[in-house]
């Protein structure tokens, strides 16, 4: 019985075993294996016990690689083995003193309370004890009082903003006066840049946070004096401004937004961004990156109601607009002298010559939504824009026969609609997003522009094609793949952007396909699809190690809160021997940090899987807030039996492909990224080329040569028998 219950017994689970070292200033760092079972207080005792500290309960730990970020409860389990505390005041004891320490009356002692305090609010726990104490309101008079040294004020600003961010107090609380305070930081001329940054990033929250703060806002804050931030050669100070700016224009309806755009154009902000933002000597950051993005997607979308509004032919602007077109396309009969049947017989005929395909009631063409009265207007400003192309197009193609003609109404309107697709007009700004196009800072009217180089490229395209009616969709489908062919290349200017699509003619698209048809063809000729399937494995051995490479260098990624983009970034990358990946926060403007700085770290024998897009849990739990832009970017380590996770998000597509391609590498998977096909295809057609370099212009037949029949006879063959004899 012995011998069979010793054969039974178990060893309890070491999974709630956590090997840590504790650090303190001026001791030996204690090795101990912490029982995530057993009490936090607990824990503490037995450490201060072993330094022989009386006063447990005035102690905490914290994670001793710089993050002010207290050891609790609910954060224990992400305490992993070989992981380094610090054992230091606890967090009710810490915020008792700074409390104090901003009251003093020594103005250094206050100076480093209060920037010391900006290091600790960055912990909620902390914030929470804080903010207990009524820490909150005592920066609030300091602000409100105003009477504080430019640093004082900035560390007392910083730490407020740290505060807030948690979301502990509502900024609904805040008083007038100190709305008004804020405000007058960023409205005064001469003031230092660190108080008016923050001062904008507090504004900013403000906006974000209610209704009725955003007309607070709005009422307190001087445009003129918010503009002239973005002015300024303080990179810094001007983001801030922009993003402030953004606010206010996403939080107001869409009166109050084209109000403000009308404001922004009287006081020529686009000419200002294109000159001396986009044309600047150093290149545009991110966060600025984004916010013309956002400056340009909410811009374009003031466009939207019309696109979605039909026609209606009771409105008599709407028919006049209809009829004006006709009027500047023909040399017009006296009406007033026609019957009404052979005037309404004329109509018909000069609406049938503009292309729209109900003649007798051209307003049904334009009741389509997308792209709705935007065609019109389209169509209204090619005409009074450029009136002579105007005419040249529709009496070029009025006197082609009817099957050849290109329908200058029935081309505006699909040509609207696809522009207002590739533009993505209608769609809400994504929070990650960063796609703008330089050309539309160089002009006030990007569609109606782009319009007008665009309809007259149909034509071009029509004649290319030789087409017919019936050819009309493959001529849009063309004049579609010039136009995004032609802004992907990011063109600068309108006349730059006409060069380029003119010169993406036809023939240019064709050989366009062809390249990427063969770079894609799967039905090559035997002995190629046998060199590339030799070829392929080297290649792809290739790209693994440029992905473990990729790996090793790191990358930067960026915090992404449901609310709005964050400043926090944070490093990660993979130790040169792959088996260690190291991660933790950085600076902004902080150079590429070394493993060494990067105190938090995961095994890769400890990963588990690897999640990506509406799988990862950081994409659950933003479940409805996510973009598809995010989803797109979204991916997660999961470790220890998948019950903790590192979660991503990817600043670019490329990122994503590189990271997710190089974790599969490290978890012994295949690589499936559309980044990885891409890349094998061209090194396969590059390296396939050379192979064959001498064989070029030599047809590779797809068998091989038949065997020739066999001789009547063999006496050209040496008798070797003979010989010897």
């Amino acid at each position: 019985m012995l011998g069979c219950r010793h054969s039974t017994f178990k060893m309890p689970q070491q999974k709630d075993i956590v090997k840590i070292a504790i650090q303190m200033p001026g001791a030996y760092p204690q090795l101990i294996q912490l029982d995530q079972k057993k009490p936090l207080t607990a824990v503490i005792k037995e450490v201060c016990d072993k330094w022989s500290l009386s006063d447990p309960e005035n102690h905490a730990l914290q994670y001793a690689d710089g993050v002010q970020t207290y050891i609790t409860e609910s954060n224990r389990l992400d305490i992993k083995n070989g992981s380094i505390l610090r054992l230091t005041k606890a967090p009710g004891r810490s915020a008792e003193d700074l409390y104090k320490g901003i009251q003093c009356s020594d103005a250094g002692v206050r100076c480093d309370s209060l920037k010391e305090l900006a290091t600790f609010s960055t912990d909620i726990t902390f914030a929470q004890e804080f903010i207990s104490r009524d820490g909150h309101t005592l920066l609030v008079k300091i602000v409100e009082d105003a009477s504080e040294a430019p640093l004082i004020m900035t560390h007392t600003l910083t730490a407020f903003m740290e505060l807030m961010d948690h979301g502990i107090v509502s900024w609904e609380n805040l008083s007038s006066l100190f709305i008004t305070k804020i405000a007058s930081f960023v409205n005064m001329k001469v003031l230092d840049a660190s108080i008016q940054q923050v001062s904008l990033a507090i504004l900013e929250s403000m906006v974000l946070s209610s209704n009725s703060l955003f007309n607070r806002v709005k009422l307190e804050i001087t445009m003129e004096r918010l503009i002239s931030h973005l002015q300024v050669t303080n990179q810094q100070l001007q983001t801030k401004a922009m993003a402030l700016l953004m606010a206010l224009l996403q939080a107001g309806g869409e009166a109050e937004r084209q109000e403000l755009f009308e404001y922004l154009d009287k006081k020529q902000l686009r000419q200002y961004i294109y000159k001396n933002i986009i044309h600047s000597s150093t290149s545009v950051g991110d966060e600025m990156t984004h916010y013309l993005y956002e400056l340009q997607t909410l811009r374009l979308n003031l466009l939207e109601h019309r696109m979605r509004t039909p026609l209606d032919s009771y409105s008599q602007d709407q028919r006049e607009m209809l009829h004006g077109l006709r009027q500047a396309a023909f040399e017009m009969e006296s009406e007033g002298n026609l019957s009404s049947e052979r005037r309404h017989s004329l109509c018909a005929k000069e609406f049938k010559k503009l292309g729209f395909s109900n003649n007798s009631n051209p307003g049904q063409d334009l009741s389509r939504c997308p792209p709705g009265l935007l065609a019109l207007d389209t169509m209204a400003y090619f005409s009074s824009r450029y009136p002579d192309a105007y005419s040249r197009f529709v009496l070029e193609n009025s006197s082609r026969e009817d099957k050849h003609e290109c329908p200058f109404a029935r081309s505006s309107i699909q040509l609207t609609l696809i522009l207002c697709e590739i533009l993505r007009i209608g769609e809400p700004p994504s929070e990650t997003g960063s796609d703008y196009h330089p050309i539309f800072f160089a002009q006030d009217r990007l569609l109606e522009e782009l319009f007008c180089i665009c309809i007259q490229l149909v034509n071009k395209t029509w004649k290319e094609m030789r087409a017919t009616q019936e050819d009309f969709d493959k001529v849009m489908q063309v004049v579609r793949e010039q136009i995004t062919r032609t802004l992907s290349s990011k063109p600068t200017s309108l006349e730059l952007f006409k060069n380029k699509v003119n010169a993406l003619n036809y023939s240019e698209i064709l050989k366009l396909r062809q390249t990427e048809r063969l770079h894609q063809e799967e039905t090559l000729a035997p002995p190629v699809v046998e060199l590339k399937e030799r070829l392929k494995p080297e290649l792809l051995e290739l790209i693994r190690q440029q992905r473990l490479n990729r790996l090793c260098h790191g990358t930067l990624f960026r915090k992404i809160s449901s609310r709005r983009r964050q400043d926090k970034l944070w490093y990660c990358r993979l130790s040169p021997n792959h088996k260690v990946l190291h991660f933790g926060d950085v600076e902004e403007d902080a150079e590429t940090p070394s493993i060494e700085a990067l105190q938090d770290k995961i095994p890769v024998a400890d990963i588990k899987n690897v999640l990506t897009g509406r799988d990862c849990p950081h994409m659950k739990e933003n479940k409805g807030k996510q973009t598809k832009e995010m989803l797109d970017l979204a991916f997660s380590i999961m470790y220890d039996v998948e019950e903790y996770s590192l979660n991503f998000i990817a600043s670019s597509r490329t990122d994503f492909c590189l990271w997710t391609d190089g974790l599969s590498v490290l978890l012994g998977k295949e690589m499936s990224s559309e980044s990885m096909r891409s890349e094998l295809d061209i090194l396969l057609s590059m390296e396939i080329k050379l192979r064959l370099l001498d064989l070029e212009n030599v047809p590779i037949p797809d068998m091989a040569p038949p065997i020739p029949k066999l001789p009547s006879n063999f006496n050209f063959c040496y008798d070797f028998s003979q010989a010897e004899q």
